[in-house]
């Protein structure tokens, strides 16, 4: 295996599977194809892919059924590549568990600048992502706990990647984690949604970052994911406050 892991690539045209190919190869990836969904499965799983990139068109199962399945044993990252323009499609994916979503026809450095933004993010606990200077948690107790940050009936270890509400874990995805870990951090302070994209993509540090109404969206969509997770009233959410034309906030919540 390489350093940078394992990269499957499921796609059913072969022109497009090969140039997948020859990026995640040039990017320092082991890599292996497939060109359909249930040959795409089986990769995942024996090769522990740590990246996937899926196309929603396959010839026997769709995209979304591949995700759906890949998510009961992995939590490799995983970008849907589709000719699929329109938003709903994107939202389906981002819904099922996908960590990003580029549509075709796709630029090869664009894509590998993502996957490395991926990884940047926290994994199963390790390799976290720098948070800003002096980040001060909401609550922290007992002894080797300061890593873990309270909110009422919130719990969240970002050393462990893991959550509870009211002492039940809580399943969410590597993106719904990080965004509720800085909207913890930051305390009641406002969280811009161009700032959220960046936490989602790993890239916060990074000056002159394109942000596209379909990132913003993206965002938007994940804490809709997230108030669900909480059983926020959707209608009028308490916790994760939206602030109109700006971004979102902690809030008192009802918790």
């Amino acid at each position: 295996m390489s350093d940078l892991g394992v990269a499957v690539v499921v796609e059913d045209d072969k022109d497009i599977r090969n140039l997948l190919e020859s990026v995640f190869l040039q990017a320092g990836f082991e890599v292996h194809t497939a060109s359909d969904g249930r040959e795409g499965v089986e990769l995942v799983r024996h090769q522990h892919a740590n990246v996937v990139t899926l196309d929603v068109g396959l010839p026997d199962i769709d995209g979304y059924e591949v995700l759906r399945r890949i998510r009961q044993f992995s939590d490799a990252y995983v970008v849907m590549l589709t000719g699929r323009t329109e938003e709903p499609d994107m939202l389906t994916a981002l819904h099922s568990g996908a960590d990003d979503y580029i549509t075709k026809p796709f630029r090869p450095l664009e894509l590998r600048a993502r996957v490395a933004a991926m990884m940047r993010r926290p994994r199963n606990g390790h390799a976290q992502r720098p948070t800003p200077d002096a980040p001060i948690p909401l609550a922290a107790t007992g002894a080797g706990s300061k890593d873990v940050l309270e909110h009422r009936d919130l719990r969240l270890s970002p050393r462990t990647r893991s959550a509870e509400l009211a002492g039940k874990e809580l399943e969410l995805t590597r993106s719904e984690f990080v965004l509720l870990e800085e909207l913890l951090r930051a305390g009641g302070a406002v969280c811009t949604r161009a700032d959220l994209v960046k936490v989602v993509r790993g890239d916060y540090y990074q000056d002159n970052t394109y942000i596209s109404e379909a990132d913003e969206r993206a965002v938007e969509v994940h804490i809709g994911n997230l108030r669900k997770k909480l059983h926020e009233d959707t209608h009028s959410p308490q916790l994760l406050q939206t602030v109109r034309g700006v971004g979102y906030r902690l809030g008192a919540g009802k918790l």
